[in-house]
This record gives C-alpha cells, structure tokens and sequence, in this order.
C-alpha cells in the first residue's frame, strides 16, 4: 500500500482504489482527468481500462500518456452500454458534482459488476463547526471553494450514502476513510471523523 501512496501522493483515495482493482479485469474511469489513474492500472495491473470526461485540456494529457479516453457528460447517462460491460466502475471525487447523482449511480450499477466511488464527507466536524461558528458556507481541503464557484452541487455525508445504499439495495462490500489525507482502515464515527470515503459496491444478487 505504501508504494500506491507514493504514487498517488495528493490523492489517497486514487491510492485505495487502485490497490482494490484485481489484474487483468476492465475498468471504466468516470470523471477520468488526467487520466493518471487509469496509466498505473493499464501498465502495473494489465487492466482493460477506458476513461470518459469533458475537460478537453486534462483529456489531451491521458491521450499523450496513451490511455483511451472518451468526451462525454457522463450526466447523460449510458444509454449505449449493456448490462454488466465492466467489472469495475470508477467514479473518484466526481459525485457531488453531478446533476442526477442517484441516476448515474443506477447506471453505474447497471454497466459494472462493482462500483468504486470516493466522495468528501460533508459530515466532518471541522465542517459543521465551521458552519456553527462562521455562519458562512465551510471551507476544508476536501471542499475548497468558495460558494459562487464551487463544482459540488450535491453535497453529502458518509451516513447519507449508507441510506441512499440501503434503500436501493446496493451492498456496501468494502470501506475506507480518509483524514489528512491518510487512509484509516478503521474508524470510530466516521461520518464525524472522516473528511472522505472510499466505497466499493454491489448488487445484492451478484453472483460470485
């Protein structure tokens, strides 16, 4: 694990994710960036890996790099693809951005096998004591905007996305959480403590 956090020094939750993916399986990264993710799998794990995204500029950069990147607002959902295309799908930092999240959530469920997701925890307690006290919108590393140019338009908390699973009937087969930019594999109250999760999920009736 402390190579892949070497590697992903800025991003602990790239680090968890890429450590969760099993060699030589597909994988579609949503919200791909850079695509700097998606370059450790298809060299060090022989993964079948695409990306999609919309930032021409960070596109440029994973198609220099080689990776197979796709432009396309993933808010339109995946029509085109059929049930069960990848073993796994990724979607890092990129939730609370959405315009439908609880839709491409379905979509995701319905394209992969299982579903990675990382989101920050707007439960944290430097957040809510932030709000408490500023009375002003809170500020943190996970969340860094301003309130008239923030990206995040739904923003939520780590016992939200418990709900949200538990009412749709998605497993929750694997967690992290993050503080600091460190990965606690274990933590008391967590939607208090964790400025980010990392999640992993499935299909109830999956088979194995």
């Amino acid at each position: 694990m402390r190579k892949l956090l070497l590697a992903f020094a800025n991003r602990a939750d790239l680090s968890i994710i890429a450590n969760w993916i099993e060699k030589n399986t597909s994988v579609i990264d949503l919200g791909c960036g850079d695509g700097e993710l998606l370059d450790y799998l298809i060299n060090k794990k022989n993964v079948n890996g695409i990306g999609i995204d919309i930032d021409k500029e960070k596109m440029l950069i994973a198609l220099k790099k080689g990776i197979p990147v796709v432009e396309y607002d993933m808010n339109n959902l995946f029509p085109f693809l059929r049930n069960n295309t990848f073993d796994y799908v990724i979607l890092s930092q990129t939730l609370q951005q959405l315009k439908k999240p609880d839709k491409v959530i379905d979509e995701i469920m319905r394209i992969g096998k299982y579903a990675i997701l990382s989101f920050p925890n707007f439960g944290h307690y430097k957040i809510r004591l932030n709000l408490l006290f500023s009375g002003r919108m809170p500020k943190s590393k996970a969340l860094p905007y301003e309130w008239y140019d923030t990206p995040n338009i739904h923003l939520l908390t780590y016992l939200d996305f418990k709900e949200y699973c538990r009412k749709k009937g998605y497993r929750i087969a694997r967690t992290i959480f993050i503080s600091n930019n460190k990965v606690k594999k274990f933590m008391l109250f967590p939607n208090f403590f964790s400025e980010a999760c990392v999640v992993m999920i499935e299909k109830n009736n999956i088979i194995k």
